[in-house]
């Protein structure tokens, strides 16, 4: 993956100052096309393919917007007062991954990896620049997307339920949510990877 650092950039980290220049890895694209991870539609595909291909290009996305930050940059803030940062992100769909797969539809009894019941934002507000806790948090988040992967691929269909609040949801409900998440946040991603070292790109 090109993850060479643009003009103005620390390599692997913060940008320096105002010597940030804005740059795409290629054309309007984050990196080169055979760097790209994420997939095209090769033709009609079914319901669960297109909505797990959707999902995984959007996983594949948070990793991507990610790559070649250090953990300074991971933890580098929008704009006051917000604590939103892509550690953040990553902390957050954590604790989504988890608990839509996990204990809304597995029905296990476990709990949040970051938000706390006296902080529904720790994921956020606990977000350091600390290489442990980016590492921690990137073993998280794909532990429970292993986890979510392999429920969805073992469900007999997108008809199984769970229960959220009182109320039956849907495998397809969750899977259609999930891409909703996924795809409000990687709008902050954009940005806040911009403001880190000016990369943007699809």
């Amino acid at each position: 993956m090109a993850n060479d650092p643009a003009p103005g950039e620390a390599p692997g980290g913060a940008a320096q100052g105002a010597g940030i220049t804005r740059t795409f890895g290629w054309q309007d694209m984050f990196v080169r096309p055979e760097d790209d991870p994420r997939t095209e539609s090769t033709g009609p595909a079914g319901e669960r393919d297109t909505l797990t291909g959707y999902l995984r290009d959007y996983r594949l996305t948070l990793e991507l917007k990610c790559s070649g930050l250090d953990a300074a940059g991971m933890a580098c803030r929008s704009v006051p007062p917000s604590t939103l940062s892509l550690l953040g992100l990553v902390r957050h769909l954590t604790d989504v991954e988890r608990n839509w797969f996990r204990r809304v539809l597995a029905g296990e009894d476990v709990g949040w990896r970051f938000r706390r019941d006296d902080d529904k934002d720790a994921a956020f507000d606990e977000a350091a620049g600390d290489p442990g806790l980016v590492e921690a948090a990137w073993a998280a988040w794909r532990e429970e997307v292993r986890f979510a992967e392999r429920f969805v691929g073992e469900a007999p269909d997108l008809e199984v339920t769970g229960t959220y609040r009182g109320s039956i949801i849907s495998l397809r409900e969750v899977l259609v949510h999930m891409i909703e998440e996924y795809a409000r946040h990687m709008g902050h991603a954009d940005l806040l990877r911009e403001r880190i070292d000016g990369r943007v790109g699809q």
